[in-house]
């Protein structure tokens, strides 16, 4: 059974779906950019099965608050204060795309509380060709203003994200969506390689790998996370 439910953190309500056995080791659920924690609907149950899993609408995004203040340093602050509100030591994480991004800035700054991360099609931190985005038409389940704020980043990254891979210390997996995906493949190789023990898997079906081919993408990241288990038990933290 699936639970909604919100928290505040430093003064930002984050709404979550949460299921899975509740003394299951932790599994946090990182969406892409205007999806939100629905998004993980398809995979969430299979994962659910051996891990407590927590899927989050991230600031601007779904049922979280849409504060008008956006950037991906302060989205990971925030994952960091949800994870000490709910008294989350060291978590395994996978991010999509921009959620991406958001997980491995959190295993950059603080590696003691990333066990093992797991970036579905997430770009290289290198600058690319700037776009401006056009609203669509409508009601949005996320917050417009995000946008910009968001992509700005992402075409222009902080040259520190790049530097800095070379620090995290989680056991991770980069899933990789193929020449079908519009994210440069060579670049999600690189990500990988910069990634001390990286390894890569190429699920060739684009950019919407969990939706394309959610069960290749829940055998892998489920064998992932299992070996990693197997190899490591010493590492998982007592949590309160």
């Amino acid at each position: 059974m699936v639970d909604q439910r919100s928290v505040d953190v430093g003064g930002i309500r984050l709404a979550y779906q949460v299921s899975g056995p509740p003394d299951a080791p932790p599994l946090v659920l990182l969406h892409a950019l205007g999806e939100n924690a629905t998004d993980w609907e398809t995979v969430a149950p299979v994962l659910a099965r051996s891990r407590r899993v927590y899927a989050l609408d991230l600031r601007g995004h779904g049922r979280s608050d849409w504060p008008g203040d956006y950037s991906l340093e302060l989205m990971q602050a925030d994952v960091l204060r949800f994870l000490d509100a709910l008294g989350l030591g060291q978590v395994d994480l996978i991010g999509h795309s921009m959620g991406g991004i958001v997980a491995y800035l959190l295993a950059e700054d603080h590696p003691q509380r990333v066990s093992r991360l797991v970036l579905e099609d997430v770009p290289l931190p290198r600058p690319r060709e700037q776009t401006t985005p056009t609203r669509p038409d409508g009601d949005l389940a996320f917050d417009w203003e995000m946008v910009p704020a968001v992509r700005s980043q992402i075409d222009v990254p902080d040259p520190r994200w790049l530097e800095r891979l070379s620090g995290i210390t989680a056991e991770t997996l980069v899933v990789a969506g193929g020449p079908r995906s519009h994210v440069p493949q060579d670049g999600i190789v690189e990500l990988a390689r910069r990634v001390p023990g990286g390894r890569v898997v190429t699920i060739p079906v684009g950019h919407l790998i969990h939706h394309a081919a959610p069960e290749a993408f829940t055998e892998a990241v489920s064998a992932f996370l299992l070996m990693e288990e197997d190899f490591r038990p010493a590492r998982r933290p007592r949590r309160g």
